[in-house]
């Protein structure tokens, strides 16, 4: 029942209930519950399940305050927010992998490359494993190449730094690492659904839709067909 939490014990003979009907699927969020409290239930009703037979969702991006003695949501996308989050949900749901992870909501301060995959330069280029660079006398074209930068310090060759090279954004980064399986966007623009997909395949949209509702007929079902 939303907004009359249940204990523990109740909630997870519910989702038990549920496996047993053919309910593979559970969704829940960092914010949902007191305290994160609905993540941890669903960490605790897992361990009575097959955990292979299950998809569990998550989301994060909404973020508690207070102002004034006044309850305040903040959306929040960056890249560290993205790590943190990801990490203690991992740790509440006691579970080594997240299958879908969602944005909740997308945080317009932070280009959605950015939370997804970012490039960003940096100074100290030794500190990376990999160097972008344009090489003038072996590609008279100017083609970008990469090489390790310890091949790059051996060689006599010279060369010209035109970018440096790329550092993964998080959610990315985390379907490397095997920590979540697939991105979802909670509802995104048309325009944030493109950029985002550029640069990673998101697997997953939660919009709202009803009779009432159905604003995304017009170009965000057309975009996912």
């Amino acid at each position: 029942v939303y907004n009359a939490p249940l204990s523990h014990e109740e909630g997870c003979s519910i989702i038990k209930e549920a496996f047993s009907r053919g309910i593979t699927f559970f969704d829940t969020a960092d914010i949902y519950g007191e305290k994160h409290d609905n993540e941890i239930m669903l960490g605790k009703a897992l361990k009575q399940l097959p955990r292979e037979k299950i998809q569990v969702a998550t989301k994060f991006g909404f973020v508690k305050l207070e102002s004034k003695g006044r309850p305040l949501i903040e959306v929040k996308g960056s890249p560290q927010h993205v790590r943190a989050c990801c990490e203690a949900s991992l740790e509440r749901l006691d579970v080594d992998y997240i299958d879908l992870y969602f944005q909740h909501r997308v945080d317009t301060s932070v280009p959605i490359e950015d939370t997804v995959s970012r490039m960003r330069p940096t100074k100290d280029c030794l500190n990376e494993s990999m160097l972008w660079f344009i090489d003038r006398q072996v590609c008279p074209m100017f083609k970008l190449r990469a090489l390790p930068i310890k091949a790059l310090l051996a060689t006599l060759i010279p060369f010209d730094l035109a970018a440096v090279y790329l550092k993964m954004g998080e959610l990315k980064k985390l379907v490397e690492e095997g920590k979540i399986k697939y991105i979802g966007l909670s509802e995104p623009s048309i325009d944030t659904i493109k950029r985002a997909h550029k640069v990673h395949p998101i697997t997953a949209l939660q919009m709202e839709y009803s009779l009432w509702t159905r604003e995304i007929e017009d170009e965000i079902i057309p975009l996912c067909r």
